[in-house]
């Protein structure tokens, strides 16, 4: 692989690590002050906000993949963390995949949210706005 995909390779990947720590964060922040529920909810909404920032940002400044793909390779990063550091390594459980609100519709929002995203970045980009 040459150096400068192997490059944009990485970036892709760092943008959804600062992603998922973000969405980590904003759990555990939540439930130490709030509780499980509450927690779910707050990372329900800010979690996928975040994503949107950092696929603005991604977008803006590197845009090395194409929207479709950057919103598979970032959910499936959060998917494949949260399966094997949350759920194998820290809750030795894979309970947290049974609630919607705390996997499934997040995932789906953080998918939307960096294609929908990357759509509008790249059309602004090639109508020259």
């Amino acid at each position: 692989m040459p150096k400068t995909k192997r490059r944009e390779n990485v970036v892709l990947l760092l943008f959804a690590l600062c992603g998922w720590i973000f969405c980590a964060a904003v759990m555990g922040i939540s439930m130490a002050l709030t509780g499980e529920n509450n927690a779910l909810i707050i990372h329900l909404l800010l979690g996928p906000l975040g994503f949107s920032v950092l696929s603005l940002t991604y977008f803006k400044r590197h845009a090395y993949a194409k929207p479709l793909f950057t919103a598979i390779v970032f959910t499936g990063f959060v998917i494949l963390a949260d399966f094997i550091i949350v759920a194998t390594l820290i809750l030795k459980s894979y309970d947290m995949f049974t609630n919607p609100v705390g996997t499934w519709i997040p995932f789906v929002l953080i998918f939307l949210v960096v294609l929908l995203t990357g759509n509008f970045v790249s059309k602004q980009r090639n109508s020259g706005t």
